[in-house]
């Protein structure tokens, strides 16, 4: 262990060791912003809940499955969104793609008694044939996505409802479990859902391996490390938020627990931090966004990344149709109506860049989730769809307007304001730059 990260180690307290608790990056410490809003959206609604409506309804069993079943495929669909946005495009087209592919599917298992598990193979063949036309045209024709993913927006549509006749089609039981269906009880003595439970701690105990890990990893490299009780009560409060969510989740009602569709979208954001963070191509897709010609010199293929973000976020749209499509039992015409909008916001609000070259996953989803939680919340007290709709409107103007603004003017955000270090020789931290690998 080195002499710094010794003395890193012993020192008191400071407010840049807050920035490496989440991260210490800018990008960082805006997810921390954002999840601090996340925090006290569900407060302030739990709160409300408990004084208009007599109980906290916002945290109740009950409501949060119900939140992670309604709006699962946003999410799915945020987590291929921003990888476009991080490029530079814009996907317009998700919506009416997410229908096209419902629709096929429960045609073919309703009238060509396809079973249901080579039907969804097909929903993904679909999403990928119609991801590698669009990316087709941005990548190598040269239009614009916006142009691209509106003419789709418009063509699939009008397709969703010539194949289905402009009518509904329903799909199997069987079928209906990847949207509708939960973790399933293995009996026993215990009352509450054991599987959720063990996911949870599963959740927790990855939480505290990494975090070791990454430690360990520091310390080889000889790189400085955040004080010990940094890391411990990061581990801690994670565990702690992991395993309450797994309990509440674990005592809803009798045949009700962890959706399905929730676990869908956990893999999938697992796979994607992934790749986004951890493989080639995943850097090529930040250093294209970032600086497309200077990528492109540096030997980075630009046409093929733009083509395979744009195919893949085709399939995610498929993926997020069949799930919709398996929740509400049927395909019908109006499917994916308006999925677009709260994917971009999302986005948006988890700390994507308009300009492009900015953006995370994680962010993506915690921005999802402050769309779900407010319109949920909303929901609850009563509210009409008229009041949610222009309150939505209004929190995704603010979150980019203040980021943008923010940077014209080159002052950090709120929370960079609180967690930098004032007049002090060690105030520059490398982790707000790119670091070699």
């Amino acid at each position: 262990m080195s002499t710094t990260t010794t003395e890193t180690e012993k020192r008191g307290f400071h407010f840049g060791d807050i920035r490496k608790m989440f991260g210490g990056g800018s990008s960082s410490l805006r997810q921390f912003g954002i999840l601090g809003s996340l925090v006290a959206i569900i407060i302030i609604f739990q709160v409300l809940t408990l004084v208009f409506k007599g109980q906290g309804l916002t945290l109740s069993s009950g409501n949060l499955i119900n939140v992670i079943n309604q709006y699962s495929y946003i999410l799915i669909l945020a987590i291929g969104m921003v990888m476009v946005i991080i490029m530079g495009h814009i996907d317009l087209s998700v919506g009416s793609v997410a229908a096209f592919t419902g629709i096929i599917v429960a045609k073919s298992m309703a009238e060509w008694n396809l079973p249901w598990p080579l039907a969804i193979v097909l929903g993904l063949v679909v999403g990928a044939l119609v991801g590698a036309w669009q990316g087709f045209w941005v990548a190598y024709i040269g239009v614009p996505a916006f142009i691209v993913t509106l003419a789709g927006m418009l063509l699939f549509r009008g397709a969703n409802q010539w194949v289905g006749d402009s009518q509904s089609i329903p799909v199997p039981e069987g079928f209906q479990q990847i949207g509708a269906g939960y973790l399933p009880e293995i009996g026993g003595p215990f009352q509450f859902n054991v599987l959720t439970m063990l996911l949870a701690i599963l959740a927790a105990a990855w939480v505290i391996f990494w975090e070791l890990r990454t430690r360990r990893i520091q310390a080889k490299m000889g790189s400085d490390r955040a004080p010990l009780w940094v890391s411990t009560t990061k581990v801690v409060l994670l565990s702690i938020v992991i395993l309450v969510a797994g309990w509440l989740f674990a005592n809803g009602r009798p045949g009700t627990s962890f959706p399905i569709s929730g676990l869908i979208l956990l893999a999938l954001v697992i796979l994607y931090s992934f790749i986004t963070q951890s493989t080639v191509f995943g850097r090529h897709i930040y250093a294209v966004g970032g600086n497309r010609q200077a990528a492109r010199l540096s030997g980075v293929k630009d046409r093929k990344v733009d083509f395979f973000v744009m195919m893949n976020m085709s399939m995610l749209a498929a993926v997020a149709g069949m799930i919709y499509v398996a929740r509400a039992t049927a395909s019908g015409p109006q499917d994916g109506n308006g999925w677009e909008l709260d994917a971009i916001a999302s986005v948006f609000i988890g700390g994507a860049a308009v300009s492009g070259g900015i953006g995370t996953v994680i962010g993506s989803i915690i921005g999802g989730l402050v769309m779900a939680f407010l319109n949920n919340g909303l929901q609850l007290l009563g509210a009409g769809a008229d009041v949610v709709s222009m309150i939505k409107g209004l929190v995704l103007l603010f979150a980019v307007g203040i980021d943008v603004w923010n940077k014209q003017q080159g002052r950090p955000s709120l929370i960079g304001l609180m967690t930098r270090r004032r007049n002090r020789p060690d105030a520059a931290n490398l982790t707000d730059f790119p670091q070699p690998k």
